[in-house]
């Protein structure tokens, strides 16, 4: 017997439009590579990281579907945020202040 896999098209065409959107966020940052974390219920988180430091990210509805997205979009994956990978990223004032700056004092951005 032949092997047969179903193809969910409503699956394909959100994999195919977020890696329309990684695509579009590597050729604006020079290249970009990335990770994908499983979030639960929720789905699966794609973190961006662009050759230039510049960092976003984006939610799939699936672990399934955001490893299809990164896979067509052909960016470098990582299995892990750390190390060499996590170095490029490049922060600015707005993320300083909102990861630590209303513990210690800074201004708020609200």
């Amino acid at each position: 017997m032949a092997d047969t896999q179903q193809v969910d098209p409503k699956a394909e065409r959100r994999a195919a439009r977020l890696a329309r959107r990684i695509g579009s966020f590597s050729k604006a940052h020079g290249g970009a590579e990335g990770q994908v974390a499983y979030l639960g219920e929720r789905g699966a988180r794609i973190v961006l990281v662009g050759e230039d430091g510049t960092w976003g990210d984006i939610v799939a509805p699936t672990y399934a579907i955001a490893e299809q997205a990164v896979e067509k979009s052909g960016i470098t994956v990582h299995e892990a945020f750390d190390g060499e990978f996590a170095a490029k990223v490049r922060t600015g004032p707005y993320e300083w202040t909102r990861m630590a700056g209303l513990q210690l004092g800074g201004p708020s951005n609200g």
